[in-house]
């Protein structure tokens, strides 16, 4: 039914829930607020503190006075006590309101402290007659996402009456056995406490009760997509092949323990007669890059073409010259297809693809457009996953008959969350770094040391090192006094580091003035480079030794981690300086832990630890479905009690075809709408 004919909505405040994303009863009822204002505790007057709210009960003591102190400007003035001292109640032009108040009347108001000499004012409070049914004060109240000219009361009465009208009507989506066996509120109930806590207790119960439905519902769909790509998908037997094994004993280094796991598991998928769909993450450093090149050896000795796709054009050409390097003593054709390109090289390496002639073919996501035709495509792989997306996947997984999907990233999250943002994909996890790598230095200090921090770069970029400095604002800002990279570059191209060659890059210029200053950086034409966080992914400077990154306490740890990784990458010792001006015990936590460890799996647990509510690590990009009243990250605990769930229910019944699991069918088909074609519910 349509939100509009709800009590109090109506056309005009129909248009308004619109906007809010409200245009059923049923968006209203799980429309939860975004906080809650307690207006449970009450305090006396003698407590009360200049500037902040207070609850109180107070009792009018004398007659109300309007002063008039310039045209324009009433003020209502009423005077009341408690048990421990006087105050006022100050109203600004309602003077309306002196009527409604009798000497020996008790209040129940909620409002603003200020002090004028000894007089205590509330001002425009909220109030109630004692015994009141209004309900304004005296309980937790919601606050919700508002839209203009939609008032916070207003969007309470509206819900109000949706739940006084259809809460009746909404059904128990979960088994009793479930409930019972994590002890959940009823689902009614839960509704809602959401809305209206009768306590504070109440409050997480229902929370945790919905938060549960939410999880298991997304979860469920995420492993029914999986578990139908692993049976439904026939995909590509790719050979054994001896070559694999010749590549690995002609590498100049010994693989590590995790990187041969790896390749089994990716060989095993590969052999297999199922698309593969795997993950592989792997702090940055880990190796991943020869692990790609391994099952693309496999797919060229088994007649079919790979394709590789990375979110950047240098991290293509990056990606271009490595791989090609690795395959050199093979006959294996290796091409770039980037957006660079002249229009008569493009059309000549299109034309050789599709006639078989180009083996392994790299690029940006140039490789997924339309007039992009493989001759025989085998293995798909994309880097830094978290760029692409699902769609962009599928796009490129089309260009074959169910290509094998391979999935690299470089920023490592725990396989709890993992399970979810990759939830159609199997995780294998690279946590080793190749012996020999140097750990990277890491300091942190405050804006005091900033002189010694600009004389050590001085001496490693005069020994023929080069620097990063990364800021993480473009301009100045005035609410928020950081350094911003244009201010940076300016006062040390021009001052303090004068003598060497500068570069700035940041996320307002063009990708081909990006991939220019990034190129005149790699091939060693600029010293220092001054940077926002655009330099965050993969890219190979082997020769860059330094790492300092102004203003740390603003970014995540996961983020600090990754920029840290874009040094320590040749011979050289390198060094990670995070300049910090944060005094907060979070702030300094982060330091401390950055100092500590080297361990990108360890930081990003600690991430989640510290962050709480807000963006880990974006969703929407994964083209996952909106949660209404989950977080992925603050609630973890239950996402681990959901998982477990999960793989029960489906191992008991792999299509949910029992009847007490057809409520939750309906919900995953809901919530999977857009990719409801991907989902074996027959």
């Amino acid at each position: 039914m349509s939100v509009q004919y709800i009590k109090g909505v109506g056309p005009k405040r129909a248009t308004k829930l619109r906007r809010l994303n409200v245009f059923t009863v049923e968006d209203l009822i799980y429309f939860f607020p975004r906080s809650y204002d307690d207006r449970r505790k009450f305090s006396k007057i003698v407590d009360c503190v200049e500037g902040q709210k207070f609850i109180l009960k107070v009792q009018v003591t004398n007659h109300p006075t309007v002063l008039r102190p310039r045209r324009n400007l009433s003020i209502l003035k009423i005077p009341v006590k408690d048990d421990t001292g006087m105050a006022h109640l100050v109203w600004f032009n309602q003077d309306y309101l002196a009527d409604s108040f009798r000497i020996g009347q008790v209040l129940i108001i909620n409002g603003k402290i200020k002090r004028i000499g000894n007089e205590i004012q509330i001002t425009n409070p909220v109030y109630e007659f004692e015994n009141s049914s209004k309900g304004k004060v005296g309980r937790i109240i919601p606050v919700y996402p508002l839209t203009d000219k939609l008032s916070n009361n207003e969007m309470t009465k509206i819900i109000s009456n949706a739940l006084k009208d259809n809460l009746d009507q909404v059904v128990e989506v979960l088994p009793q056995e479930i409930i019972e066996e994590f002890s959940l509120m009823p689902v009614k109930e839960a509704i809602s406490n959401m809305h209206f806590p009768v306590s504070g207790e109440k409050f997480n119960e229902a929370r945790r009760r919905l938060v549960f439905e939410e999880l298991l519902i997304l979860q469920l769909g995420l492993f029914l997509i999986n578990n139908k790509n692993k049976s439904n998908n026939q995909g590509i037997v790719f050979k054994k092949v001896s070559e694999v094994e010749k590549f690995i004993k002609s590498l100049p280094f010994e693989l590590t323990g995790a990187q041969k796991k790896v390749i089994k598991e990716i060989e095993k998928d590969m052999e297999c007669e199922r698309q593969m769909n795997r993950l592989v993450q792997g702090d940055v450093g880990s190796g991943k890059t020869v692990i790609a090149v391994l099952a693309m050896i496999k797919a060229w000795k088994s007649g079919y073409q790979s394709v590789m796709m990375a979110p950047t054009e240098i991290l293509a050409t990056q990606h271009y010259e490595t791989v090609s390097e690795m395959l050199k003593n093979y006959d294996v054709n290796c091409e770039l297809l980037v957006g660079s390109l002249t229009t008569k090289k493009k059309e000549e390496i299109l034309q050789r693809l599709k006639d078989g002639e180009i083996d392994v073919l790299i690029g940006t996501h140039a490789v997924i457009q339309e007039d992009v035709e493989f001759y025989k495509l085998g293995l798909a792989i994309t880097d830094e996953q978290h760029r692409f997306g699902v769609k962009q996947r599928a796009v490129l997984s089309q260009k074959g008959l169910n290509p094998d999907i391979l999935v690299m990233t470089a920023t490592p999250i725990p396989r709890t969350l993992a399970l979810i943002l990759y939830g159609d994909l199997d995780i294998s996890v690279i946590d080793e770094l190749p012996p020999g790598r140097k750990e990277i230095g890491t300091y942190a200090v405050g804006l005091q040391m900033e002189k010694r921090v600009t004389e050590f770069i001085k001496k490693q970029v005069r020994e023929g090192r080069q620097a990063y400095i990364v800021s993480p604002l473009i301009e100045e800002s005035d609410s928020l006094n950081l350094k911003a990279a244009e201010e940076l570059y300016n006062k040390f191209k021009d001052e303090t580091f004068k003598e060497f060659r500068l570069g700035l890059l940041h996320g307002k210029m063009k990708g081909e003035e990006k991939d220019y200053i990034m190129a005149q950086f790699k091939t060693g034409n600029i010293d220092i480079l001054i940077s926002t966080t655009v330099i965050e992914v993969g890219v190979n400077v082997p020769n860059a030794s330094i790492m300092v990154i102004y203003n740390a306490e603003r970014f995540g740890l996961a983020q600090l981690h990754q920029l840290r990784g874009r040094v320590g990458r040749g011979e050289y010792k390198s060094y990670c300086i995070l300049i910090s001006e944060g005094k907060n015990k979070v702030a300094r936590e982060r330091m401390r832990i950055m100092q500590k460890t080297n361990d990108g799996f360890e930081i990003s647990e600690k991430d989640l630890e510290l962050r709480g509510p807000g963006e880990f690590f974006g969703t929407r990009q994964h083209g996952l479905p909106d949660l209404k009243i989950a977080n992925l990250f603050t609630d973890m605990d239950i996402l681990k009690l959901v998982q477990v769930k999960a793989h029960d229910i489906l191992d008991e019944d792999p299509n949910l075809q029992k009847d007490k699991y057809s409520l939750i069918k309906y919900k995953i088909i809901k919530m999977f709408k857009d990719k409801i074609d991907n989902i074996v519910l027959n």
